[in-house]
């Protein structure tokens, strides 16, 4: 057994027809995820006796011939700030060390019911605040690609597992980009569905309005299957929704337009390895006969200001529930006031502190109308940015990141240039849009990079037939 070529399709395939069984794939994986585990920390709890017992009763199923389900077998590995019923959900931070969920997220259901195998919960920056996975409490995660480098962030356990072939995929969410830039710094695949898409129900809330789950694969294709089992509307969630899916004329190239936005390919930041990939990738499409234009998103130089903004005060609201009290049981000696300062101070990181104290400072009376109201306003000039452009094309290409994945405590002690990182992702999540990471072709020995493809609202196949379609030529 090949874990190198393994699609999720060839294990369903052949757990089905007997070549293997499901406890054979899931003990695989187990054995590499422990072994490489202690160099890499792409997982924070490896939960081998559960995943196990899932694999068995799968192989159950096929002996009496029933449906495993269109997942039947796939070992995944799951975001630490995503509950699983009885099971210890962390979000990467010491406060919630010994928090034990009481139900299971929505999505956790679905891939259950699709006979996923959950291998452990992956590591994440604290709260999914970061963009790098060094703001763990567990530590940081290492990219498997070259592990003096960061694997990005906050997914970057999730991405890192998929990398180091320590899961075959994986479920990571994303608020500004937290699963296309890993994906794009380990070379794996990545795809935030549109928002409302996917049920966010059990998931840890960082931002509300901006927060969506998606999947990590080795291919488009691993990463489609995923999302296929998790899209849908929930009754939990009230922002989910069912949605037709659309289809890109792939047959005829020609009637394809892909949008090529000037303001993210001119005073970015984007190092020259990444624009001549960039470069490179635009090439593939045009070459295809696919027709390449330029387009201008003239607010998404506001993006970054606007989205820190915006979510610095939803950070600040919904982790106000982590009161010593509810969530996390510190000393109850003292004070309401010396309860939070024990619980709160020592239990949250800086990261998560930063963008708690910012948070409240812009939604302070006097600062409200002049920071969090104004950023909102820009918020909806950058989706008219964005429904004006897909008036012109079909499908909007970027690059993931600006640069390749840096070194460890290159930009950590600098938080404006960690956070410029997400330059090209958060304008995505501020309007609501579908978008996906791919790795660039053609780099082994190197680097890996991702480019970005972005679609229309409720679109999400475009994305993924035209990825399929860059990969298999």
């Amino acid at each position: 057994m090949d874990k190198n070529i393994l699609s999720i399709k060839d294990v369903r395939d052949g757990i089905v027809s007997g070549d293997f069984s499901a406890e054979e794939v899931t003990s695989e994986f187990l054995k590499e995820a422990k072994q490489k585990n202690q160099e890499i920390n792409a997982y924070i709890s490896i939960r081998e006796e559960e995943a196990i017992a899932s694999a068995k009763e799968i192989d159950e199923k096929i002996k009496a011939g029933e449906d495993a389900g269109p997942l039947c077998g796939a070992p995944l590995a799951i975001k630490d700030n995503l509950l699983i019923e009885d099971e210890v959900c962390t979000s990467a931070s010491k406060l919630l060390k010994d928090y034990v969920s009481a139900y299971d997220a929505t999505v956790i259901k679905k891939l259950r019911t699709a006979g996923a195998v959950f291998l452990g919960k992956a590591n994440m920056d604290e709260f999914a605040m970061g963009s790098s996975t060094e703001n763990s409490a567990f530590g940081p995660t290492k990219n498997p690609v070259d592990t003096e480098r960061v694997p990005g962030g906050s997914s970057g356990g999730s991405a890192a597992a998929v990398a180091g072939r320590m899961a075959l995929g994986a479920i990571g969410s994303d608020t500004g980009g937290s699963i296309r830039l890993p994906a794009s710094f380990c070379g794996v695949v990545g795809m935030k569905p549109t928002y409302g898409r996917v049920s966010r129900f059990g998931l840890m809330a960082m931002a509300s309005s901006l927060d969506q789950i998606g999947p990590f694969g080795k291919t488009v294709a691993d990463a489609e299957e995923i999302y296929s089992v998790i899209k849908g509307a929930d009754k939990h969630d009230a922002t989910s929704r069912n949605a037709g899916e659309s289809q890109l004329n792939l047959g005829d190239p020609s009637s394809i337009t892909i949008g090529i936005p000037d303001e993210y390919f001119s005073g970015t930041g984007l190092d020259d390895e990444t624009s001549k990939a960039m470069q490179e990738t635009v090439d593939f499409f045009r070459s295809a006969g696919m027709k390449i234009k330029k387009i201008n998103l003239p607010y998404s130089k506001y993006a970054l200001s606007a989205y820190y903004i915006i979510i610095f005060a939803e950070i600040s609201t919904n982790l106000a529930r982590f009161d010593g009290i509810r969530y996390s049981r510190g000393s109850n000696n003292g004070s309401l006031f010396d309860i939070y300062m024990k619980t709160r101070g020592a239990g949250f990181g800086e990261e998560v502190k930063r963008r708690m104290l910012l948070g409240t400072f812009v939604l302070s009376a006097g600062y409200y109308d002049a920071y969090y109201a104004k950023a909102q306003k820009v918020r909806q000039l950058i989706k008219r940015d964005f429904i004006e452009a897909f008036n012109q094309v079909d499908v909007i290409l970027s690059p993931t990141s600006p640069t390749v994945p840096f070194k460890f405590g290159e930009k950590s002690d600098d938080p404006v240039q960690m956070y410029l990182s997400d330059i090209f992702t958060v304008p995505v999540n501020l309007a609501g849009l579908p978008a996906i990471s791919i790795p660039v072709k053609g780099r082994v020995d190197k680097l890996p990079i991702g480019f970005q493809l972005i679609g229309k609202h409720w679109h999400d196949s475009d994305l993924f037939s035209l990825g399929k379609y860059y990969e298999g030529q």
